[in-house]
């Protein structure tokens, strides 16, 4: 299948999310439409999109004058065997004690390590993208510093690689979510590969909405990995949730947007533990309040 693109620039960040906004009503439709900030101090955005048909070039000139953006690029991609093309260039990652490999690596396995088989097919979620190597070397550090989770969620699991991270050292209750059904069955094919069966449970939700859940709340240890907007959406929800003196590793933030999630977290009792920035992308790793410990030590130090 010929797979087409279609590249602008234009300064400004507010004007470049127009413009993708208005690409996706192009016919014929693009697949994908994403827009980045570059990174050479330019003060410019990129905004593309992919095509499976050739598109409009009259209406990509249209919207480019029409936002002020430069022509528009429009290129045909060969045809390239992704799955063939990742296996070659995706090496494993090594996130503490956790080791992140597709099938065609299993022979590099170092001896000691916590295995993450994740096939080729599912990149999204191997552990070369920075929120999930920082979520995975968050739980390797809370691991080294003795903390036992009894009961684990993994919200917006995607391949269930973090609560199969969960799942390598704790033997309580993990449970594996998403709000998509695809995801859904793709963390449960994972969970076998893996040889986790009856280890994790794979489930369709949206936030902590399903019996399954519920059920095993209140939580040690909560991963979210998803998106500022989402997690910021889900505070009040995920520190019901989470067992007092239990732990958030939250992730899919971009730096700069680091600081108002750690706000809305601190207004419902879930603070700042550690933070790790990896490129552009940061993984926060956060505390709820322990009240009756703190009322202790409050008592103590009155006396």
């Amino acid at each position: 299948m010929a797979t087409f693109t279609a590249l602008t620039t234009l300064p400004g960040k507010e004007a470049a999310e127009r413009l993708g906004e208005a690409m996706e009503t192009l016919q014929p439709e693009p697949t994908g439409v994403g827009v980045f900030e570059m990174e050479d101090g330019s003060g410019l955005w990129e905004i593309g999109a992919y095509f499976t048909e050739q598109p409009d070039g009259v209406a990509l000139d249209l919207l480019a004058a029409a936002m002020g953006a430069r022509p528009f690029v429009v290129s045909e991609l060969p045809e390239t065997d992704w799955v063939a093309k990742v296996r070659r260039e995706l090496r494993p990652v090594e996130a503490g004690r956790f080791f992140v490999y597709g099938s065609h690596d299993a022979d590099q396995v170092p001896v000691g390590a916590e295995p993450l088989l994740i096939e080729a097919a599912m990149a999204f979620g191997t552990g070369h993208h920075g929120t999930t190597l920082g979520c995975l070397r968050a739980l390797d550090r809370l691991a080294n510093d003795g903390f036992v989770a009894e009961a684990v969620a993994d919200i917006g699991c995607g391949t269930a690689v973090l609560a199969m991270g969960a799942a390598r050292i704790y033997s309580g209750t993990i449970v594996a979510s998403d709000i998509d059904p695809v995801a859904v069955e793709v963390a449960a094919a994972n969970v076998i590969a893996n040889g986790l069966d009856g280890k994790v449970d794979c489930v369709e939700a949206t936030g902590f909405d399903h019996p399954v859940l519920a059920a095993a709340a209140p939580f040690d240890l909560i991963f979210a990995n998803i998106l500022k907007g989402p997690l910021i959406d889900l505070a009040a929800e995920l520190s019901g949730a989470l067992r007092p003196g239990g732990y958030a590793i939250l992730s899919g933030l971009l730096t700069d947007q680091a600081e108002d999630v750690i706000s809305r977290y601190a207004d419902v009792g879930v603070a700042v533990h550690h933070r790790e920035d990896i490129g552009d992308w940061c993984t926060l790793t956060l505390r709820r309040a322990d009240r009756s410990l703190q009322a202790r030590l409050e008592r103590l130090a009155t006396n």
